[in-house]
């Protein structure tokens, strides 16, 4: 599990990027790089990093579910993934 202080940064740094997206594209349209980089430097989207939803895992992450590769093992074995079963040949 990833410490609350991690999950809690990330969601800040999604609201930052969320209320300064349209005055970044407007500054990025003008070409007005000084102003741009006067910006706080969370407000660029580039800084977020996806987390599982369930551990707070930032690596082995699947977009299409939302959560790491282990989460996803272990709710898919259990049959609570809808459409997903274990592959076996």
């Amino acid at each position: 599990m990833a410490k609350e202080s991690m999950k809690a940064r990330e969601v800040k740094r999604a609201r930052m990027a969320a209320k300064y997206a349209e005055k970044r594209a407007k500054l990025k349209a003008d070409g007005d790089w000084e102003a741009l980089q006067k910006l706080p430097r969370n407000a660029n989207p580039i800084r977020q990093r996806n987390r599982c939803s369930v551990t707070g895992r930032p690596r082995g992450y699947m977009r299409q579910f939302g959560i790491s590769r282990i989460t996803f093992r272990e709710l898919a074995s259990k049959g609570l993934i809808p459409g997903v079963k274990k592959a076996s040949w």
